[in-house]
């Protein structure tokens, strides 16, 4: 779950300031938030059956599916697409990791 945080903020970082218009003309950024998006897909996969059971609310299916997209599918991906997923979604899952990672620390024995 760390791992996707981690990623999210990464993209934040390299989105800051930034509007569509200049995401769809920025190459390196485009490439910079796919990597990050694979590392998210592949880790919430690595996550297996605790994600959904941490986080009932996300679309475990779809996250786990982006990273096979953008590595099989990279000709047909839209930046306006990854623009919405980096802008709206990404910082609800991040929220949602963050929580459960807080509730499997409280859960730990001292």
């Amino acid at each position: 779950m760390q791992d996707i945080v981690d990623n999210v903020q990464a993209i934040q970082r390299y989105i800051a300031g930034m509007e569509l218009a200049s995401f769809e003309e920025d190459a390196r950024t485009n490439d910079a938030v796919e990597r990050c998006l694979e590392r998210i897909s592949e880790a919430a996969a690595k996550l297996g059956n605790i994600a959904p059971t941490l986080m009932p609310d996300q679309p475990w299916q779809q996250i786990r599916g982006l990273g096979n997209r953008l590595r099989h599918e990279y000709d047909a991906i839209r930046a306006d697409r990854l623009w919405d997923i980096v802008r709206i979604d990404l910082p609800v899952l991040a929220s949602a990791c963050e929580s459960a990672l807080r509730h499997l620390r409280e859960q730990q024995p001292e």
